[in-house]
């Protein structure tokens, strides 16, 4: 599929790289900016990124990456509910991948809680997540066939709370994936002054034509996200 054959809203922009290697050079030199840049102007960087195999190598590169990670505040924009130490887990994929070299220096607040179910840690997630800034600085997001990101899933009967509430996360429990998870809400993630949508294969290209095609927001959650201003990093 063609570039020119998706028909993009204004507010919308797609960078496409031939290779994921060329994807993960531009796209860390966007968050090393990003992050130097929030730091001279606010003295504090916060972004939140997502898991998934895709980013692993840009969180390789970015741990090599000599920025003010000291003053660097890094979370996720979901996870699923599991130890740290077990394979799915999005906090274990950011410390094995990313907080380590240079990026060891980072702030990182996690999702996860040992004392109980998602359902029931919301509350003390969301208090976490109060160290957080009113806006964050970026937000890296995925997206799956299904029309999901971060854990805004269709399928889920939590969805409408997610998309809905004023709080900052919220437990979700999808049918076509496992694990519970607790998501940031569709506002805690709006409330950023940058969106970055990370895809990887021609597959994405083609279910962003289908997202491009109706308004549905919980038909494809993500397209609650292409109404506002959005820059998609796009490789084969």
């Amino acid at each position: 599929m063609s570039k020119s054959e998706l028909k993009l809203p204004e507010q919308v922009s797609l960078l496409r790289f031939d290779d994921p290697e060329q994807l993960c050079d531009a796209l860390a030199e966007r968050i090393g900016t990003v992050i130097r840049t929030a730091t001279a102007d606010h003295e504090q960087a916060s972004i939140a990124l997502s898991g998934g195999r895709t980013p692993v190598p840009l969180f390789e590169r970015l741990s090599r990456m000599a920025l003010p990670w000291q003053d660097t505040l890094v979370t996720l924009a979901d996870d699923r509910w599991v130890a740290t130490e077990e394979a799915d887990s999005n906090e274990g994929l950011l410390k094995r991948h990313l907080l380590h070299g240079h990026a060891a220096a980072a702030r990182f607040i996690g999702l996860w809680l040992p004392q109980g179910n998602a359902h029931q840690m919301e509350e003390a997630c969301a208090e976490r997540l109060a160290q957080l800034p009113d806006q964050l600085d970026l937000v890296v997001l995925g997206m799956g066939n299904d029309g999901h990101t971060a854990s805004l899933f269709p399928c889920s009967e939590d969805l409408g709370r997610a998309l809905e509430t004023d709080r900052s996360c919220c437990a979700v429990t999808p049918t076509s994936a496992p694990h519970e998870r607790m998501t940031l809400s569709a506002a805690r993630l709006l409330a950023s002054r940058e969106r970055i949508l990370h895809l990887k294969g021609e597959d994405k290209l083609e279910t962003l034509q289908q997202v491009l095609a109706g308004d549905d927001i919980r038909e494809m959650p993500i397209r609650l996200f292409l109404q506002r201003p959005l820059t998609i990093y796009w490789s084969r």
